[in-house]
């Protein structure tokens, strides 16, 4: 399939088999799986996966002359959504369990996976994703390190993630001015609870807002009619947003919701 890249989509194809070789041997689809590929593009990874005679196949394309171009291709072989990712409504994910593989637009990457994280609805087997290489490393950061952000609070709850392989521009068509990096995300058998997910979303934001300063200010905004208990949770009013790992965000989360929620 030969399709000019549109700029305005922010479209990069995946031209590298070696770099699909790897995606693919990270994925190790069976006979069972449900696949889900986000922006198939000229269908250079999807063509591996028809190959693997996987039991379901759904493609998310937004551009209706490669989604078109891909339903002709391979006819009753695949499921094809010709919609913006983000406008799937989560009904979609519902009593489905995905592997989910996809080459994210980089421009929309963390909040495509956020919503996911945050995602009640959404049961996943394994996702192989690939982002920019500065997005992987702030899903990837370690606590107290100035990567370490939103996006790995909310990716790092319910997953593990590593890294497979890193990805040079010119690995794509057009080549993008950025390397990128591709992850694995496996689901965690055991992760912290918590009531509502939107709680985690709110938290983390207010704390991040203002990443540089101290914690004693979004404490004050979230708790504000109570008596936050700093010793309960290991912590100080001086420590920085970056200071603080995923379980205590997560154990902060439970107290707001028993107390304030």
């Amino acid at each position: 399939m030969s399709f000019k890249p549109k700029k305005n989509l922010g479209q990069n194809f995946l031209i590298d088999k070696n770099i699909i070789n790897k995606i693919m041997y990270a994925a190790d689809i069976g006979s069972n799986d449900a696949i889900l590929e986000i922006g198939p593009g000229t269908g250079n990874l999807t063509k591996f996966i028809v190959s693997q005679k996987p039991k379901k196949i759904y493609l998310v394309e937004k551009d209706e002359d490669l989604a078109n171009a891909l339903e002709k291709l391979y006819l009753n072989q695949i499921n094809i959504l010709k919609k913006d990712i983000l406008k799937i409504p989560d009904k979609f994910y519902f009593g489905k369990k995905f592997l989910i593989l996809g080459n994210l637009p980089y421009n929309i990457s963390t909040k495509i996976l956020s919503g996911w994280c945050l995602n009640k609805s959404l049961n996943v087997s394994k996702m192989i994703l690939m982002f920019q290489k500065e997005v992987a490393e702030r899903i990837l950061a370690n606590v107290n390190s100035k990567e370490y952000s939103r996006i790995t609070i909310l990716s790092n709850w319910k997953f593990n993630i590593k890294k497979i392989t890193d990805v040079k521009p010119n690995s794509f068509f057009p080549k993008p001015k950025v390397h990128s990096t591709v992850l694995e995300f496996l689901p965690k058998k055991n992760y912290h609870k918590i009531k509502e997910p939107k709680n985690l979303e709110k938290i983390t934001k207010v704390f991040f807002s203002q990443r540089r300063k101290m914690i004693k200010k979004p404490i004050n905004i979230l708790f504000k009619n109570y008596q936050f208990n700093y010793e309960k949770f290991n912590i100080k009013p001086s420590h920085r947003p970056q200071n603080i790992d995923v379980n205590k965000y997560l154990e902060i989360v439970s107290e707001y919701e028993s107390l304030v929620h």
